[in-house]
């Protein structure tokens, strides 16, 4: 499965890859990209089958940032990966067509990749080209 993580933090970009890797059983290739315009760039140019998105980006902020990227993909499937712990925007992203939501620093390995795993399940699969 190849994943688009959209992560402008250096080392929350290493602890999820770490993450991913611990999992073992996990058979995922990482796109990292560091900005909202860089994630609109790949999913243009490149098939992913899900986007793994921070919502504090350099370019975009809060649910503007999941808006644009289900705009721009709409059959993607996008799992929220933020350290925003907020029941209310949680439930407003998902109504806004995200997959899951998961708040930064009480996420494992085994959430982060199941929640990966479903998100391309209950889609159907991305590979947006």
């Amino acid at each position: 499965m190849k994943i688009l993580l959209v992560e402008d933090n250096p080392g929350d970009a290493r602890l999820i890859e770490e993450m991913v890797k611990e999992d073992g059983t996990a058979k995922f290739e990482l796109v990292h990209v560091k900005s909202l315009a860089e994630a609109l760039q790949s999913l243009g140019s490149d098939s992913f089958d899900s986007v793994l998105l921070d919502l504090g980006l350099p370019d975009s902020s809060g649910l503007d940032t999941l808006v644009r990227v289900h705009t721009e993909a709409p059959d993607m499937p996008i799992v929220v990966l933020t350290g925003l712990a907020d029941e209310a925007v949680s439930a407003e992203a998902l109504r806004k067509g995200a997959q899951d939501y998961l708040v930064k620093g009480r996420v494992d390995s085994n959430v982060l990749v199941r929640a990966m795993r479903y998100s391309t399940q209950s889609k159907g699969g991305g590979r947006h080209t």
